[in-house]
C-alpha cells in the first residue's frame, strides 16, 4: 500500500515541489519506505511508498516508455506477472506499477478491466492532455478528490488535499448522511467541495478543467443469476475463495492473517495455511478483557488447528481515550465503529511481525451474513405496520433486548430505504430531522429504491454500496495503515463477488442460516464447532465503558460551551440521551458514540 497525490492546476500557474511535498508529508504512514515527486508545468504528483513487490525498484511517480504517461499508484495488481507476458513492452522493472502504464498505453483506459487486486492510481497523458483516476470494483482503496475552475487535486487520503485546498468546511448535508450511516456514503465526504471517486469509478480530468465520472463496472444484474445446486454453489465459491486467497499471497515481504475466531477470518485463516503448506504463518487477534464479547479463545483454538504463531493484544478503555483524536486524524473522519480502535491495536501488533495481512472482511456483505438478512422479505412489506405502535414498543425494550430494538427500529421507517439502512442507523429519519432542524435534501440510497432483484438481493447490494464501502473499507485501510501495514480481503476479489452477486438468495440464507454457503465452505476446511457457533462480531464493551471509564469525557464533550455538537445539534437532546444511557434503562452506545466521534473528529480538523 502507499499513498498518491497530485494537482492539476487550469489557469496556467505551475504545480510547486513544495506543495507536493506538503501533501506527501501528510501521506507519510502510508509510505515510510520512499517518496518521490514528479511536475510539469501546471501538473505534479506526489508518492509515498510502503514497499511490497520489487523491493529495491519501482520508484514512483514513474514514467511510460513512451514518454508521454507518468503515473502514481497506490495498491497491488495480484495478477501482475500473468499480464506481463501479455503484453509487448519494454519493461525496465520487475513490480506491477509499470505493468498499469503498459496496459494503460496498449490498451487506454479500458485496460483496467484486465486487472485483479485492490487499486487507486492517477495517469497523465500529455498526449491527450488528459488525467485519468481509477478506483478498484469494490472500493477496498480510497481516492479522494477536489475540483473548482481553477484547479484540480487528488489523493488517497482528505487530509493530504487540504495544502492544495487552503481550508473545507463541514458540509451540513453531509451531517444527514453520517447520522443515517455512521459514514458519508460517495461520492459525498464531510467536508464541502471533497468528494470520493466511488467503487468502480473511472475519473477524467480534460486540459478544459472538466471532470467526470463513469463507472467500468458493477455488480451483476439480477438477469445473470446461476442456477445451480446448493452443493454446485458450495464448490464454487470454494474454488473461487482459494484462488483468491492464492492471488492473496504474492508479496516480496512476510504475509500474516486477522483471525478473530469467526467463521469468515478462520476460513480465511485456513486457506492461507494450506498454501502456505507448512511455512511459518503468524496470525492475529484483539480482545478486550470482556467474557461477553471476547473471542480470543476460538481464535486461539484455530490457530492451534492451522499451527499458526497466534499473537493477540488486549484493549481496554484506556486505549480509546488516549488514541481517540489521532486515529480520528488518520480516518479523516469520525470512528464510525468502536471497533475502529481495535482494529489499529491489531494493526500495531501485526505490523510487529509482518506487512502484509489478510482479512474476512466482505463475506457478510457478499453473502448474507447479518441477521437482517433473515427479515429482509418483511422489511420489503414493513410499511403496512403502523410506525407510533412499533416506536412505542422499541422505547419499552429493555437494555438486553438491543437487537430486538434494532430491528423494530428499521421496520418503523418510512420508506424501503430508511429500513434497508435503520438496520446500522444509529438515529431514525424523524430523530435526524429533529436534531438537524429539518429533513435531508438528498437520498444516497435513491439508486436502491427500485430493481435490483429480491429483498435480499437489494440489500445486499445497497450494503455493499455502502455500509461495506465507506464504513468497514475505510476503516480497515485507515487503521491499517495507520500502523503502515497493508490488508488484503480475500472475499473482495471482484471474481468473488461476481459469484456471490450472480447466486440464488437460497444458498445465502437458507432455512434461516445467514451466510450458508460460506458456513458449508467453512466446513471443509474447520471443525463444526468452530462453524456452528453463533455470530459474535468485533464487539467493543462500550455499554459499561459509558458509564465508566469514558462516561465524564462523553458529558464534557458533547454538553460543554464549545462542543460543535452541542453547537450544531439540540443541545437538551444530547444530554437526555447521555441521561438515559447513565440511568442504565437504555443502552443509547450506538447513537452516544456516533456524536462522540463527531466531536473528536471536528476538534481535529486543520482548517
Amino acid at each position: 500500500m502507499c499513498g498518491i497525490a497530485g494537482v492539476r492546476r487550469f489557469d496556467g500557474a505551475p504545480v510547486t515541489r513544495e506543495l507536493l511535498a506538503e501533501m506527501a508529508k501528510r501521506l507519510h504512514h502510508r509510505g515510510p519506505d520512499d517518496s518521490g515527486f514528479w511536475s510539469d508545468g501546471p501538473i505534479g504528483f506526489a508518492h509515498t511508498r510502503l514497499s511490497i513487490i520489487d523491493l529495491a525498484g519501482s520508484p514512483q511517480p514513474m514514467a511510460g516508455a513512451s514518454g508521454t504517461t507518468q503515473i502514481a499508484f497506490n495498491g497491488e495488481i495480484l495478477n501482475y506477472r500473468q499480464l506481463r507476458t501479455e503484453l509487448s513492452y519494454p519493461f525496465r522493472t520487475n513490480g506491477d506499477t509499470e505493468v498499469l502504464l503498459a496496459i494503460y498505453e496498449q490498451h487506454g483506459a479500458k485496460g483496467v478491466a484486465k486487472l485483479r487486486g485492490q487499486f487507486a492510481y492517477a495517469i497523465h497523458d500529455a498526449k491527450t492532455g488528459e488525467t485519468h483516476l481509477f478506483r478498484d470494483r469494490l472500493g477496498i482503496l480510497p481516492l479522494y478528490y477536489y475540483a473548482d475552475s481553477s484547479f484540480f487535486a487528488f489523493a488517497s487520503e482528505i487530509k493530504a488535499l487540504l495544502p492544495a485546498i487552503g481550508s473545507a468546511d463541514v458540509d451540513q448535508e453531509s451531517l444527514h448522511d453520517y447520522l443515517a450511516h455512521r459514514s458519508v456514503p460517495a461520492p459525498y465526504t464531510l467536508l464541502r467541495g471533497v468528494r470520493k471517486v466511488p467503487q468502480g469509478h473511472h475519473l477524467v480530468v480534460s486540459a478544459d478543467g472538466s471532470v467526470r465520472t463513469e463507472p467500468y463496472w458493477e455488480l451483476p444484474r439480477e438477469s445473470r443469476i446461476r442456477s445451480v445446486t446448493p452443493e454446485e454453489a458450495v464448490r464454487l465459491v470454494d474454488e473461487a475463495l482459494t484462488a483468491s486467497v492464492r492471488d492473496a499471497l504474492v508479496a516480496d515481504v512476510p504475509v500474516g492473517a486477522y483471525l478473530s475466531g469467526g467463521v469468515d477470518s478462520s476460513l480465511i485463516t485456513a486457506l492461507v495455511a494450506r498454501e502456505r503448506d507448512g511455512a511459518p504463518l503468524h496470525t492475529f487477534s484483539a480482545g478486550f478483557g470482556d467474557p461477553r464479547v471476547d473471542e480470543l479463545h476460538w481464535a486461539e483454538k484455530v490457530a492451534g488447528i492451522v499451527g499458526s504463531r497466534h499473537h493477540s493484544v488486549i484493549v481496554t478503555a484506556d486505549d480509546f481515550r488516549d488514541s481517540w483524536a489521532k486515529l480520528s486524524w488518520h480516518r479523516d473522519a469520525p470512528l464510525s465503529e468502536p471497533a475502529d480502535v481495535a482494529v489499529f491495536r491489531l494493526a500495531e501488533l501485526a505490523r510487529r511481525e509482518v506487512k502484509v495481512v489478510l482479512s474476512g472482511e466482505g463475506s457478510d456483505e457478499l453473502f448474507g451474513g447479518y441477521p437482517k438478512y433473515r427479515f429482509a422479505n418483511a422489511t420489503r412489506y414493513a410499511g403496512v405496520l403502523p410506525s407510533a405502535a412499533l416506536r412505542r414498543f422499541e422505547k419499552a425494550l429493555p437494555a438486553s433486548r438491543a437487537r430486538l430494538g434494532i430491528a423494530v427500529r428499521a421496520i418503523a421507517e418510512p420508506s424501503y430505504a430508511e429500513r434497508m439502512r435503520g438496520w446500522f442507523a444509529p438515529f431514525t429519519v424523524a430523530e435526524r430531522a429533529a436534531l438537524l432542524g429539518g429533513p435531508a435534501t438528498r437520498s444516497v440510497l435513491a439508486p436502491y429504491e427500485n430493481g435490483r432483484g429480491d429483498a435480499l438481493r437489494r440489500m445486499l447490494y445497497a450494503d455493499s454500496h455502502t455500509w461495506l464501502a465507506d464504513n468497514l473499507l475505510e476503516r480497515g485501510d485507515r487503521m491499517s495503515m495507520a500502523a503502515s501495514l497493508e490488508l488484503r480481503p480475500p472475499f473482495l476479489d471482484h471474481r468473488v463477488a461476481e459469484l456471490a452477486f450472480s447466486l440464488p438468495g437460497n444458498v445465502k440464507v437458507r432455512r434461516g442460516t445467514t451466510k450458508w454457503v460460506v458456513k458449508e465452505v467453512a466446513r471443509q476446511h474447520l471443525p463444526a464447532d468452530v462453524v456452528d457457533r453463533p455470530k459474535s462480531g468485533f464487539k467493543v464493551p462500550l455499554d459499561a465503558w459509558f458509564r465508566d471509564g469514558l462516561r465524564d469525557m462523553a458529558y464534557d464533550l458533547l454538553t460543554g460551551p464549545t462542543s460543535f455538537v452541542g453547537k450544531t445539534f439540540d443541545r437538551a437532546a444530547v444530554r437526555a440521551l447521555l441521561d438515559d444511557h447513565d440511568s442504565g434503562d437504555r443502552n443509547e452506545q450506538p447513537r452516544i458514540w456516533t456524536l462522540l466521534s463527531l466531536e473528536v473528529w471536528h476538534q481535529t480538523l486543520s482548517w
